[in-house]
């Protein structure tokens, strides 16, 4: 994991950039039309927001910059040594000192001629001072010149800069220059980096990646060192320097002794033991390059035991590679990832934080409960397998389904037997047709065959009690069904109502036709019969169930003879013409449901008054107006339909 992303600072803006930035901002955001006619605190306000509103953007940009800009004192030592190499830590930490007083000054400055303002007594004299506030921020950020182009190139320096993480798994490349650390670099990475047969190819460092045992490495190619007094190594050398001194990683010291290198063996032990210091503590590997040009038991004695005590000297490893026929290049990243390992495995073992853990970690033992012996179960399958391998004999392999399908025609021929496999009680049940659903059964096993039989049966034996119950009820019909006088008098109301509602839709129908006389006729009647069936109630109350049933006649007789009239003089079939031109509509029912009189004395007269009532809305309903009191006159061109500037074509469209 990266611990610092440098790409992601903002660019840092020149300063005659930063101040059009501001204040064409300013002039954006802020109102910009003001009278000499206003009132003088609507003056004040509107410069003080002026001065506001520049001196806020400035400190937000300033902010930003300085944000955004590592602090030395915060990050890595690896980072911040490097800062130091690259850029001169005194002199980044001036720039960014110099941003954050002008910042400070600004804010000042905002403050005081906001102030100002308040007091200000006219017009002019309030543009004065919003103008000499805007001009002395101006001038501030006009000193900013130099500050800001320095930041701007280390921000673009610090965007190029590989992104290291110092606490991973890394293997760091070391030594002379031209002595093959990028060669391996390119080999045992996917990085690409230039290789060429002169000096100090690599000025800078280089990060690539590679993986052991499923996790990540990172391999980090330094520049050459020369052996050379710290004072007087250059940039380029300062950095492997500094990544020597800041990483945690396996050290490989890379040593050309066929001497192509321009550097012999003496001057790159030398160099090997200034540099000691800075290997205190890391895992070393000292690894002889260009192994096809002269082998190492070929070289120099004297070379070999000076090689061979140094690598004594700091516990090094030494291994012999040769990255142009790429010859042991495997063995030098498995023996260094494995030594890294069990460095950083034994540093946790002496940490503080391993023995805070094992103090915490308790393995409970259980104690035996009897003298049973409990031996470990091994299936005989495994047992046999075990006895032919320590006999030397042959396991047999199971055939897989890949080479049955291939032995049996192949893919789209062969098709996988999905029931070979079952376990069942019984193997004769894996190719049943219907499989075994709970305890040896299926569905047969639970189907009744005489089922059919026992239905007919079971239907004649209903069909001789239901004609027993019906010769029953047929006996007993008398006592069964005989009502009291409160059910009569209930039954007698419903008919009532039965026979007005026929009559009622008998009007409607015959109310289109014209024939509202005779459908009158027929309601008086009915009303009359029943006024004098109540009368005749009150009168003898112990009437029995004649007179009913003798009103019931006459109603319904009334109400069939006006249907029939009715029916008798539609001659012509009704059609939608016809029925508009009667006034009957097709859609909705317009006829009167004469319920409750309402004060007046027949129906005749309901039927009469709600047709006048109706004639009375009519205009109104055409004007679609609620009532008398309605006078709204509708707006047929709204303002926002036929305003503002007309397009080119002479279009009005609506939104």
């Amino acid at each position: 994991m990266v611990l610092y992303n440098f790409k992601q600072i903002e660019v840092v803006p020149k300063s005659k950039e930063f101040i059009d930035i501001v204040l064409s901002k300013t002039q954006r955001k802020t109102p910009t039309v003001v009278h000499k006619g206003y009132q003088i605190t609507r003056i004040r306000a509107f410069y003080m927001r002026k001065v506001k509103f520049t001196q806020t953007s400035i400190h937000e940009k300033l902010t930003t910059v300085l944000d955004r800009f590592p602090r030395l004192d915060d990050i890595h030592p690896f980072y911040a040594e490097l800062m130091n190499v690259l850029y001169d830590r005194d002199h980044y930490k001036a720039a960014l000192g110099r941003v954050n007083t002008t910042r400070h000054y600004i804010d000042q400055l905002g403050r005081e001629y906001v102030r100002l303002l308040k007091y200000g007594d006219s017009l002019y004299r309030c543009k004065q001072l919003k103008r000499a506030a805007l001009g002395r921020m101006a001038t501030l950020l006009k000193k900013l010149e130099d500050s800001l182009g320095y930041l701007e190139q280390v921000r673009q320096h610090l965007s190029r800069l590989p992104s290291i993480d110092p606490d991973t798994r890394t293997l760091l490349v070391c030594g002379f220059p031209n002595v093959g650390k990028s060669s391996f670099m390119n080999r045992v990475t996917r990085a690409d980096v230039d290789v060429q047969p002169y000096a100090f190819t690599t000025k800078s460092l280089f990060v690539g990646h590679t993986d052991y045992r499923t996790m990540a490495w990172q391999v980090i190619d330094t520049p050459g060192v020369l052996d050379t007094p710290l004072d007087q190594c250059s940039t380029i050398e300062m950095q492997s320097i500094t990544a020597l001194a800041h990483l945690k990683a396996c050290i490989l010291y890379f040593m050309d002794i066929s001497g192509t290198c321009n550097h012999s063996v003496e001057q790159q032990l030398a160099l090997f033991k200034n540099i000691s210091p800075l290997f205190a503590g890391k895992p070393l590997v000292i690894v002889l390059n260009k192994c096809d040009l002269l082998r190492f038991a070929d070289a120099d004695p004297a070379d070999q035991q000076a090689i061979k005590q140094a690598a004594e000297e700091s516990g090094a490893d030494i291994i012999e590679v040769s990255t142009l026929h790429d010859e042991g290049v495997g063995d030098l990243k498995t023996k260094a990832c494995e030594i890294l390992l069990a460095h950083r495995q034994e540093a946790k073992v002496r940490g503080k934080k391993y023995n805070d853990i094992d103090n915490r970690i308790y393995c409970a033992m259980p104690d035996s409960r009897d003298e049973r012996q409990r031996p470990a179960f091994i299936p005989p399958s495994v047992q046999k397998v075990k006895e032919l391998k320590a006999n030397g004999g042959v396991v047999p392999q199971r055939p897989t389904e890949k080479d049955l399908e291939l032995a049996n025609g192949g893919p789209g021929v062969y098709t996988m037997d999905h029931r070979k496999n079952y376990l069942l009680d019984n193997e004769d049940w894996k190719y049943d047709l219907i499989p075994e659903i709970v305890d040896g059964k299926n569905i047969l096993d639970f189907i009744d065959p005489d089922i059919e039989q026992r239905l007919r049966e079971l239907e004649e034996e209903e069909e001789a009690r239901l004609e027993e119950l019906v010769g029953t009820v047929d006996e007993e019909d008398d006592g069964l069904f005989k009502l009291d006088t409160v059910s009569k008098e209930a039954v007698k109301q419903v008919k009532e109502t039965v026979a007005l509602m026929r009559i009622e839709n008998a009007a409607r129908k015959a109310r289109g036709r014209g024939k509202m006389g005779r459908v009158g006729d027929a309601v008086e009647r009915h009303q009359s019969l029943v006024h004098k069936e109540r009368s005749r109630k009150r009168k003898r109350p112990e009437d029995d169930d004649g007179e009913v049933e003798r009103a019931e006649a006459d109603a319904t007789t009334a109400a069939r003879a006006m249907s029939t009239r009715a029916r008798s003089t539609s001659t012509v079939r009704s059609t939608a013409r016809t029925r508009f031109l009667s006034g009957a509509s097709k859609g909705r029912d317009r006829g009167v449901i004469v319920g409750k009189l309402e004060g007046l004395k027949s129906g005749t007269q309901k039927l009469r008054a709600v047709s006048l009532a109706r004639a009375q809305t009519r205009s109104m309903a055409r004007d679609s107006r609620q009532g008398e009191s309605d006078r709204h006159h509708y707006d047929m061109k709204p303002k926002w339909l036929f305003t503002g500037k007309m397009k080119v074509q002479g279009k009005r469209r609506s939104r």
